[in-house]
């Protein structure tokens, strides 16, 4: 559209764009700096696919004073990268995270070139498989005429949820008992900040600590570090069925490290337990039990599996 409108327009990927700056040292019609010129000061300017240059000393300073110029000048600029925010440059990182000049899309559809290809990300596919969990169809229950003080932790529950999801601040705890729609509420919350264009980790503990564990194998993808460092500093991490995982003095460490790392740093947590705070390690349930950051809520409505049995219509007998 740019160029239909007659816009001046270069657009390459960053690699390309790398080579082609150094060609112009060989170049006998084009000097590297008339060409270094031309791409500060084009009218707009699309760098595609940054982060997969090679990373010299020249390559990082090249692009960061491109980067920071047109910044400097607010020139029209467009990004692409499948990198994280924080895996780029910590200078260019600053320029793009400017919310007074940039504006950041995340775009979470699977790669049209390979559309069967699920993502496995074992951070992100948890999410994924419970994307149909929402505030929208979170059953109330009533029609089960549960006891008065049943009702209403269920409603508070589901209140506090919606309330965290549009503004996520400290620690939310559920409490409760299997099939009690604990995790129905935090997924809800995951996938609502997910459709504001957040980024949550959702992870079953037990499956957490598999995923952390499988880093450690030669075939894997993923190292320790990366993993580790993501659950314990994500925007918004949640964590399901803290207390099923194993009591192994490896997995109750790392539980305490992701645990008090977001402590220190008042990151926003969810949690949802089926046991009660006295069963968890108690250098955890120390922080559970701050009420400066965290906020328990206990459903104590039956399971919704044990109610539907018991109220399951019998079929008569002839």
């Amino acid at each position: 559209t740019c160029i239909e409108y007659g816009m001046a327009t270069i657009f390459l990927t960053v690699p390309d764009l790398l080579d082609w700056l150094r060609a112009s040292y060989a170049s006998t019609d084009t000097s590297f700096e008339e060409r270094f010129e031309e791409i500060r000061n084009v009218g707009l300017l699309v760098l595609d696919d940054l982060g997969t240059q090679n990373s010299t000393g020249w390559a990082a300073e090249k692009l960061f004073q491109i980067i920071d110029y047109r910044y400097t000048h607010k020139l029209p600029l467009v990004v692409t990268s499948n990198l994280r925010m924080e895996d780029l440059d910590d200078r260019i990182r600053s320029r793009l995270q400017d919310p007074d000049l940039s504006t950041r899309v995340k775009i979470s559809a699977p790669d049209y070139r390979s559309p069967v290809k699920e993502n496995k990300d074992p951070l992100v596919y948890s999410l994924n498989l419970l994307s149909d969990r929402t505030f929208g169809n979170f059953s109330m229950r009533e029609p089960e005429h549960l006891a008065a003080e049943q009702q209403m932790s269920l409603e508070k529950a589901f209140r506090a949820a919606q309330e965290f999801a549009e503004s996520p601040k400290g620690w939310i705890m559920f409490m409760g008992g299997f099939g009690t729609g604990k995790t129905h509420l935090a997924a809800a919350i995951g996938n609502y900040r997910k459709g504001m264009g957040d980024d949550p980790i959702f992870s079953v503990v037990p499956d957490l600590l598999d995923h952390l564990r499988a880093t450690f194998s030669p075939t894997s993808n993923a190292s320790y570090d990366e993993m580790f460092n993501r659950v314990r500093s994500a925007p918004l991490l949640i964590l399901d069925d803290l207390g099923t995982q194993s009591a192994t003095p490896w997995a109750r460490e790392k539980l305490y490290q992701i645990f008090n790392e977001r402590y220190n740093a008042k990151l926003p947590t969810v949690v949802t337990t089926s046991g009660s705070l006295e069963e968890l390690d108690a250098r955890i349930r120390s922080r559970m039990m701050d009420s400066r950051l965290c906020t328990v809520y206990a459903i104590i409505a039956p399971g919704y599996r044990a109610t539907a049995k018991a109220t399951r219509p019998r079929r008569a007998v002839k």
